[in-house]
C-alpha cells in the first residue's frame, strides 16, 4: 500500500516520505479499512515534529501519522462480522500508542476503532470526527444535559470551537462565543447567541453583560492559560471550565482563591484517552447529531498524499476556517 512515513522527528519537508509498504492483514477482532481521506490536526504536527513532552525519538522505527480517517471495510479478522465489510466508518485513535496511522492507503486496526458512519454523512466530514468532533462533543455534554444552560465556547472559529458551538445550540445551550475578524461571521452562521471579540479589553464585563449579568455554567476553553482570568470572573458558582487546549501558556499561573470560593470544576481534556464509557457516551451523541442534520464540517483545503508535508504547513500556520485532509484513495 501507498503510506506518508517518517523515521525521525524534524520539519514535515525534511522528514515526512512517501512510501509502498505492505498491505496490513486485519488480526483477531480488528478490521482492514480502505482510506479515502486522512484528517490532519495539529496534535498529529506535534508528534511528527517530536514537540510532545519528555519524547526525544519516535516510538516506532517507522511511523505512519495521523489519527483521523474514513474509508470503508474491505477485510475483516476472526471475531468480526463479515457483514461488516463493505461498511463507510469513520476512524479514531488510528496512530495512538500505535506505529500505523491513517495517512496511507490501509489501515488494521481494533473494529471498535471504526465507527459506522451513516449513510448520508460524507467521507470527508468522516474524516474529521475523530478528534475535532468527539473534542467538541465531550467538552459540551462531558457533564450531560445543557438544556437552558449558558455555555462561553472561547475560540468558537476553531476546528473544535465551531463545533462546539453547533452542538451546544443543538443540545438546548444558550451560547457565548468569542471569535475575532472573519470568524466571527463563521460563529454566527453555526448559531451562537452572541458573538465577541476575545481581544477586548472588558472581555469579562462584556460576556457578563451578554448573560443578563449573571455568570456562565460551563466554558468549552481552547486557550486555558491566557483566559483564565476572564474565565474566573465569569464562570458561575459550582461551573465547569473544560479545557482542551494552552498553546500560549503552557503552565499557566491559576487564582487559587477566586476559583476556590466559586467551587470551580476544572476538567483538563485528552481526546485520546476517554474511557470506554466516555468515548461511547461521545461517539452515541455525535451519531445522534449527524443523524439530526444539525452539524456542518467545513472543509478548508484537501491535499494529495505525496504533498502531506504542505498540510501539515497548513496545519502548524493557524488560522484555518476548516479541517485539514489528504486524499488518500
Amino acid at each position: 500500500m501507498q503510506a506518508v512515513t517518517y523515521s525521525a522527528f524534524g520539519p514535515a519537508q525534511d522528514v515526512l516520505t512517501l512510501a509502498q509498504i505492505d498491505t496490513p492483514a486485519p488480526g483477531n477482532g480488528e478490521v482492514c479499512v480502505d482510506l479515502k481521506y486522512s484528517g490532519v490536526n495539529p496534535s498529529d504536527v506535534k508528534a511528527r515534529a517530536g514537540s510532545r513532552p519528555g519524547v526525544t525519538k519516535p516510538p516506532f522505527p517507522v511511523v505512519i501519522p495521523h489519527s483521523d480517517g474514513a474509508g470503508v471495510i474491505s477485510a475483516v479478522g476472526d471475531g468480526v462480522d463479515p457483514d461488516r465489510i463493505g461498511q463507510r466508518v469513520w476512524v479514531w485513535n488510528g496512530q495512538w500508542r500505535r506505529a500505523f496511522g491513517t495517512a496511507a492507503s490501509q489501515i488494521a486496526l481494533p473494529q471498535e476503532q471504526a465507527v459506522p458512519l451513516p449513510d448520508h454523512v460524507d467521507l470527508q466530514t468522516g474524516a474529521s470526527l475523530g478528534i475535532p468532533g468527539l473534542t467538541a462533543c465531550f467538552t459540551v455534554f462531558s457533564g450531560g444535559d445543557v438544556t437552558d444552560k449558558t455555555l462561553l465556547i472561547q475560540g468558537g472559529a476553531g476546528t473544535v470551537g465551531l463545533l462546539a458551538v453547533q452542538l451546544a445550540k443543538w443540545g438546548g445551550a444558550r451560547v457565548i462565543a468569542t471569535a475575532r475578524g472573519k470568524g466571527v461571521d463563521r460563529v454566527r452562521r453555526a448559531g451562537a447567541d452572541v458573538v465577541l471579540d476575545y481581544s477586548a479589553a472588558d472581555l469579562a464585563n462584556q460576556i457578563l453583560a451578554a448573560n443578563d449579568g449573571q455568570p456562565v455554567e460551563r466554558i468549552v476553553e481552547v486557550e486555558f492559560g491566557a483566559n483564565i482570568a476572564t474565565n474566573t470572573e465569569v464562570i458561575a458558582e459550582n461551573g465547569v471550565i473544560c479545557a482542551y487546549g494552552s498553546a500560549h501558556q503552557m503552565s499557566p499561573v491559576l487564582p487559587f482563591y477566586p476559583l476556590l470560593f466559586k467551587a470551580v470544576t476544572i476538567e483538563i481534556v485528552l481526546i485520546y484517552l476517554l474511557t470506554p464509557a466516555q468515548r461511547s457516551a461521545a461517539i452515541d451523541r455525535l451519531t445522534q447529531a449527524l443523524n439530526d442534520r444539525v452539524l456542518d464540517f467545513p472543509v478548508q483545503q484537501v491535499f494529495s498524499m505525496s504533498n502531506c508535508a504542505a498540510a501539515h504547513e497548513a496545519v502548524q500556520a493557524g488560522g484555518r476556517a476548516g479541517s485539514i485532509l489528504l486524499r488518500t484513495a
